[in-house]
């Protein structure tokens, strides 16, 4: 495999497939996500598209940007959550332990068997691997496939420029 920009851009593609896996494997084996890993999720499925439309044919260097940004995002996102499991900041009211939803809820509603209720909260680690959470390594995978899509860029402008 040589290094062009197409097959830098979908080795980055692959990449954000490969952690949006990851996260659907973990949610089949329990570990229901939060909204702030949902969150996560949207920026990996664009840049899978992008890497689709650059498997069909489109090479661009604007797309390869815009692979960066989603990769971007999704890594300061994870870097948000982050901060957010560690206290180092406060997240949104709605998905952490201070939320006002779940003050709302009566207790039948916190002990009822029949209704589903779903309280993931976004300030707590429910997975971790070497100290780092899901989030975490959602964040150092997404800084390197943004690596990746930059790189693409650069290898496009290099060669339009020979």
């Amino acid at each position: 495999m040589t290094n062009t920009p197409h097959n830098i851009a979908l080795l980055a593609a692959t990449g954000s497939l490969l952690l949006l896996s990851g996260a659907w494997i973990f949610q089949a084996l329990g570990y229901a996500p939060c909204a702030m890993c949902i969150w996560q999720r949207y920026p990996h499925g664009f840049a899978i598209l992008l890497g689709l439309i650059v498997l069909f044919g489109l090479r661009h260097i604007v797309i390869y940007l815009i692979g960066a940004a989603a990769a971007a995002t999704t890594a300061g996102l994870g870097l948000y959550h982050t901060g957010v499991e560690r206290d180092w900041w406060e997240g949104p009211s709605t998905c952490t332990g201070s939320g006002s939803d779940m003050l709302n809820m009566t207790g039948n509603q916190l002990l009822s068997t029949t209704e589903p209720v779903n309280l993931v909260l976004c300030d707590e680690v429910v997975w971790e691997f070497l100290t780092l959470s899901m989030a975490s390594w959602n964040a150092i995978f997404s800084v390197l496939i943004a690596v990746l899509w930059i790189a693409a860029a650069l290898a496009h402008r290099s060669r339009a420029l020979v």
